[in-house]
């Protein structure tokens, strides 16, 4: 994790806002790793944001490959569903933080608002956008999460 991650989650938390992460691990589906190392990776990251006072109220994953053209894999709509149905969330009042373009797909196929985080692979991806594909520009573009974080909230005042 990024070191301003957990204060930027801490943040939402005393916000009161669900803090949901929804992610593609299609090296599962790949064979390229095993399912037990996505859910290690998983509960390590809720530790260490425990351990900052911070926390995510659910971690949702697709093994799948594009190939499977299944309906959780980001872009589409699966994951955030889910998360909508289990924990209450009115997507369209909801923000969708990402490094790939489409996790902005994502948010925008079902009415929330995407942020581009320019840290991971958002940088490349930014550079990329007027590549085909980018049928709409992100909300917001954030050098980082903690930056993402101060946009949402100056947004739902």
């Amino acid at each position: 994790m990024f070191p301003f991650a957990a204060a930027a989650i801490r943040r939402l938390n005393e916000a009161q806002l669900p803090v949901i992460v929804i992610t593609n691990q299609s090296g599962v589906g790949r064979g390229i790793f095993p399912e037990s190392l996505v859910l290690e990776v998983h509960n390590t990251m809720t530790q260490q944001l425990g351990a900052a006072n911070a926390q995510v109220d659910a971690v949702y994953y697709c093994p799948h490959t594009t190939e499977d053209d299944c309906d959780c894999r980001k872009p589409k709509p699966g994951m955030l569903r889910r998360a909508a149905v289990e924990h209450g969330i009115d997507l369209r009042r909801s923000f969708v933080v990402g490094d790939r373009y489409g996790d902005v797909e994502t948010a925008h196929g079902l009415g929330a608002r995407g942020v581009l985080v320019r840290t991971g692979y958002g940088e490349t991806e930014l550079a990329s956008q007027t590549a085909p594909g980018w049928t709409k520009a992100p909300d917001f573009v954030a050098d980082d999460l903690s930056a993402a974080v101060d946009w949402i909230l100056r947004e739902l005042k």
